[in-house]
């Protein structure tokens, strides 16, 4: 066996008095190695004394060339997907917020111009009997009348200010995604794949039919039949095997491990209860405020051209005698009317605050949703982080974490929906 014997040759200072001498600048140390060869070994020896000479350099480690591995071709083909997701999502929040500002504007215009005609021709229809070109005040009244009758009807089939309440929210949902999408790239800890660039095709899909850009044909329809809410999210897709662990069903049972992920028994029964009083409350109250509002909307859409409509069909009876008096104060009261109604209508915005409800019960339903779908995966490992789950959905209702233990005591089948006087939303 052979023995490897180093020698080092170093330099050192003298301090042999109290004195301090200069100091000496230090060389670099070299490094010797002598390899001793048992005997009966033949080797060929390149010095005298028969050792073999080792020539050692020092290496730097901060210059060592690493060799890195060039990704796998689904990663870079799932990278270059990605980053054009995230370039069409920037493009579409661009659009909509152009339009968005465009149907407000339309908005604005429909509602002075409308009212502008209308009451032009309710002061014309007042003064065309006692005024000496009668013909032409009336046949004025008339045609502004009739005008602005289309107009509202126009205005109430379309709901401008429904228009733009639905473009802004399409303009933070697609910004929301670009930057996910991004977030994705740039943090991204293991290689992407085909089920990555899935999903964030499934969040432009489910967002190009929530809030289409088309007007006509394509536009959301504005009096449904049914108060549903907005939904631009996709779908979820639940694996075979797993089994919903919702309110009232099984419940998890791996908190007894060391860890849980996060999760105890008191967190999931905090989430079964949030969810009922979500369901319950949150997206049942922004539902039935909705319907009201989807009735009195429609109301006011039909009143609003049909008083008008009226009032241009009184004006061509405006003449001479009782009748004609008569004629004259029928156009004149049916156009202020029209004129208010109109006022209420756009001039209020109720579209866009039927819009507005029908996104904030889209927003708990969402919450609901991603609930569930954490709730349903039976192993605690296997789901998202239980504190980081807790903290998330405490910022998305406005609460803080320790707000949410309130709920526990609702995930009881004993407790009745009718006891549940608080909502678990503050943001809305």
């Amino acid at each position: 066996m052979a023995a490897l014997q180093a020698q080092r040759l170093f330099l050192t200072a003298s301090s042999s008095s109290s004195s301090s001498c200069a100091a000496r600048p230090r060389r670099a140390a070299p490094c010797r190695a002598a390899l001793r060869v048992p005997a009966g070994l033949n080797t060929a020896a390149s010095s005298a004394d028969g050792s073999l000479g080792l020539k050692l350099e020092w290496v730097d480690p901060r210059v060592i060339p690493t060799t890195t591995s060039a990704p796998p071709a689904e990663d870079t083909v799932a990278v270059e997907k990605l980053r054009a997701i995230a370039e069409a999502a920037a493009d579409r929040a661009e659009m909509h917020d152009i339009i968005g500002r465009q149907r407000d504007n339309w908005n604005h215009l429909l509602l002075h111009s409308t009212n502008s005609l209308t009451l032009a021709a309710s002061v014309m229809a007042a003064l065309a009997p006692a005024a000496p070109s009668m013909v032409a005040l009336k046949a004025s009244a008339g045609a502004l009348l009739a005008t602005a009758a289309v107009t509202m009807a126009a205005a109430g089939k379309i709901q401008p200010s429904q228009l733009a309440e639905e473009q802004r929210n399409a303009t933070r949902l697609w910004r929301q995604l670009e930057r996910d999408v991004r977030a994705v790239l740039d943090l991204k800890t293991t290689p992407l794949t085909k089920a990555d660039v899935q999903d964030a095709m499934d969040r432009v899909l489910a967002l190009d039919a929530a809030y289409p850009l088309p007007l006509l044909p394509g536009m959301l329809e504005k009096f449904p039949k049914n108060m549903e809410p907005a939904r631009w999210w996709p779908r979820r897709r639940q694996a075979s095997n797993k089994k919903l662990v919702a309110y009232g069903g099984a419940k998890s049972r791996s908190f007894g491990r060391r860890g849980g992920n996060g999760w105890t028994q008191e967190l999931e029964e905090e989430m079964r209860g949030l969810l009922r009083v979500l369901k319950a409350k949150d997206e049942h109250q922004y539902l039935k405020f909705g319907k009201a509002l989807l009735d009195v909307n429609r109301g006011l859409a039909v009143a609003g051209p049909a008083l008008a409509g009226t009032a241009a069909v009184a004006a061509a009876f405006i003449g001479g005698g009782e009748a004609g008096a008569w004629a004259s104060g029928t156009a004149v009261l049916c156009g202020a009317l029209a004129a208010a109604a109109n006022t209420v209508e756009h001039g209020g915005q109720v579209g866009m605050v039927f819009e507005l409800f029908r996104n904030c019960a889209g927003f708990y339903r969402k919450v609901q949703e991603e609930i569930e779908a954490c709730l349903g995966e039976a192993d605690a490992d296997r789901r998202e982080n239980g504190e980081v789950f807790q903290t998330k959905v405490a910022l998305l209702l406005g609460r803080s974490t320790s707000d949410l233990r309130q709920f526990r005591r609702m995930a009881s089948a004993s407790f009745k929906d009718e006891d549940i006087t608080d909502f678990a939303g503050k943001l809305f």
